[in-house]
């Protein structure tokens, strides 16, 4: 659901950068205002937490002053909402992640080059020179990337205005097309939560935000991250959109019981919505009692809202149509009595997490304090809904809110029952390589059989192997040993599962047989003559209850047999 882009008016005549033309058409600052008057620019970070300015003034003397002047004043354009729609938080970045250290460079270069810079030396040797440099800081290959974007983002707009001459193809191209290539394939971001590790986080979560329900409890930054924690769990939206939330988020659904919850993405001016489930007794302007089953996630956010509406008087301009209001503590924790009104932003997040971490113990299979991000719960939200969706990637996609390529590269991961299957599958290969019995077992997903290729039921031809399992009790190249019950018992298990699926009439047509015949001719029969041991049997078809054979598991199989395509 796309939202219409809105246009602000803008005094394009401030601020401007004052320059001249050389007889070679390159561009000169006149010294007489280099350096500005005021050389600190001032933030209105909004929902962002940091510093609040920056001063361009250190650099300024340095002999680099024709660069820095026009990026000075191309960020006070872009703080005057011109050139390109970008919030504060992003413009700080730029500064602070960007300039910065593309300065320092300029320093750098001035000095070896013995002369001052001018807006004609950033050319393709100015920034290749520049990527070496940051290859040269000992950090992360994302972290230069995310540098050298920064300060792109800045010199692309001095190019468009044509204070840059800009190169855009060849191998003499200003900028080069990917000079940070391959990171995507180092690393994939965060990992999904185990399934232990999820359902001991929800409990911590909903727990520590169960005050927000009391009477005459006052919101505070721990609170409201809290209840955004709960609301990313079980919605998997992203950080910003979450963090940004206005108070108008719930909007009706088609259903009673369901409200949609709408977040905007200013990155790509669009809107997504996810279905959150409401209680049927709630309104639109009042929240009931804290009932004793746990909140619904619209319940929630609506009681958010509810205690946050006495802050918007005192809040920011700014800042009142967001969700996640509190009022800032005194330096020893109390509440002021009128203190400053702040929103939710990514530094505080951070802080709460670790003091829920910290004070419900949560830890990974290592045994540290379990990592949490907004990012993270994305992750295990769509792996969660792939798992219950049964593999259904393109379902998975809708929910996550976007691409089925994107789904499935940067956050599907494989599950833990595909991990010990992999494991199971690998040390019988070792035992088999061991043993030199590789190819010689001839087990069968329900136990073994003396000849797979020219069986009773085998196809008997181009050596095709017998995949007709569900004729293995009535075949005489059928074989089963003590070793193979699990296997017999875990496609004994999956027949009954069956019989939730299909018509009794058609289930004792098609498998109550197969049932018979295992309880009688091969379980009863091999006790009777000493084969098996009674307990050894109750051990293993308890087993392939709870732990099925990885073949068994899927619940398409035994239909796909039936119809004769598996």
């Amino acid at each position: 659901m796309s939202k219409r882009k809105t246009f602000t008016k803008t005094d394009i005549s401030i601020p401007v950068v004052q320059y001249v033309r050389d007889s070679a058409g390159a561009v000169v600052i006149p010294l007489d205002v280099i350096p500005p008057r005021n050389t600190t620019v001032k933030f209105n970070c909004g929902t962002g937490a940091g510093a609040t300015q920056f001063d361009f003034g250190p650099w300024y003397g340095l002999g680099i002053d024709q660069i820095v002047y026009p990026c000075q004043k191309q960020i006070e354009r872009f703080l005057d909402g011109q050139d390109k729609e970008v919030t504060d938080v992003s413009i700080r970045t730029y500064c602070q992640s960007g300039l910065a250290g593309f300065f320092d460079y300029l320093e750098q270069l001035r000095i070896a080059r013995r002369r001052d810079l001018t807006l004609a030396d950033v050319n393709r040797d100015c920034i290749d020179g520049y990527i070496g440099a940051l290859k040269d800081t000992g950090t992360s290959r994302l972290t230069q990337k995310n540098h050298y974007t920064n300060s792109k983002s800045v010199l692309k707009s001095l190019c468009k205005r044509g204070l840059i001459s800009e190169i855009r193809s060849g191998d003499e191209a200003t900028f080069p097309r990917n000079p940070f290539s391959g990171l995507g394939k180092r690393g994939r971001g965060e990992r999904p939560l185990p399934k232990a590790q999820r359902q001991a986080f929800a409990t911590a979560v909903k727990k520590a935000v169960l005050p927000l329900f009391d009477d005459e409890v006052e919101p505070t930054s721990e609170l409201v991250a809290y209840a955004l924690l709960v609301v990313a769990l079980h919605t998997g939206r992203n950080t910003w959109p979450l963090l940004e939330m206005s108070r108008d988020c719930l909007r009706a659904h088609p259903k009673n019981d369901r409200l949609f919850l709408v977040l905007y993405k200013r990155r790509g001016h669009t809107t997504s919505k996810v279905a959150v489930r409401a209680d049927d007794n709630e309104t639109e302007l009042a929240v009931q009692s804290m009932p004793t089953v746990r909140p619904s996630v619209g319940r929630l956010i609506r009681r958010v809202i509810e205690l946050s509406e006495r802050l918007i008087k005192e809040a920011p301009a700014e800042l009142r149509n967001r969700v996640w209001l509190y009022r800032t503590r005194a330096l020893n924790g109390e509440l002021r009595a009128s203190g400053d009104i702040s929103a939710l932003n990514p530094g505080t997040l951070e802080r709460s997490i670790k003091l829920l971490v910290k004070r419900y113990e949560l830890v990974d299979t290592d045994g540290k304090p379990l990592r949490i991000t907004v990012s993270r719960l994305r992750k295990t939200f769509v792996n969660r809904i792939y798992e219950i969706l049964g593999g259904d990637i393109v379902e998975t996609a809708a929910a996550a809110g976007d691409t089925v390529r994107v789904t499935d590269v940067d956050y599907l991961r494989p599950g833990e029952s595909a991990q010990k299957n992999w494991k199971f599958m690998g040390m019988a290969l070792v035992t088999e390589l061991l043993t030199k019995t590789l190819g010689a077992t001839e087990r069968t997903p329900i136990g073994r059989c003396t000849d797979l290729e020219n069986g009773q039921f085998a196809p008997k031809k181009d050596r095709e192997p017998c995949m007709s399992f569900l004729d293995c009790l009535r075949c005489r190249n059928y074989v089963v040993t003590a070793e193979d019950l699990h296997r017999l018992f875990s496609f004994y298990w999956r027949l009954f599962s069956e019989r939730a699926r299909m018509s009794p009439k058609k289930w004792h047509r098609q498998f109550a047989h197969i049932v018979r015949l295992i309880d009688r001719d091969v379980i009863e029969a091999g006790i009777a003559k000493g084969v098996f041991k009674r307990d050894a049997v109750d051990k293993e078809r308890e087993r392939a209850r709870v732990s099925p054979h990885p073949f068994w598991q899927s619940e398409t199989i035994i239909p796909a047999l039936a119809e004769g395509l598996a």
